[in-house]
């Protein structure tokens, strides 16, 4: 018999063994029907401390961590380009891929003057 582990494998044809509930000190083989002397661990503890996996997240403190509103974030720019409907030279805009991957991203414009909104297909 041979044990890997807490895994027990028949000498004679390499079948895996059951495991050994009842504390038998031999396992009988459903293949070849081959006595195996149960050798393997019967207790199997892993233990590890906090430093074996480092992050650089769990050290830093509460206060460093910033909280932001949905509000508060700013998705969209400022670009010099003029509104179609008040003439203002510069407009607000942000993108968003909305057909397949293959075609341009749909650029959405807001006048800051007016509120006129328009979007291009690129």
């Amino acid at each position: 018999m041979a044990a890997i582990g807490s895994l027990v494998f028949c000498t004679d044809c390499g079948n895996l063994l059951e495991t050994n509930t009842s504390r038998k000190t031999y396992l009988t083989c459903d293949v070849c029907g081959a006595q195996n002397k149960d050798t393997s661990s019967k207790t199997i503890t892993t233990a590890s401390k906090p430093s074996a996996f480092p992050s650089s997240l769990r050290t830093r403190l509460r206060s460093d961590v910033q909280e932001f509103e949905e509000g508060d974030i700013q998705t969209d720019a400022i670009i010099d380009h003029p509104c179609e409907k008040c003439g203002n030279p510069q407009t607000r805009y942000y993108t968003q891929q909305l057909r397949s991957a293959d075609e341009g991203s749909t650029v959405f414009y807001t006048c800051p003057k007016c509120s006129h909104k328009w979007n291009e297909n690129n």
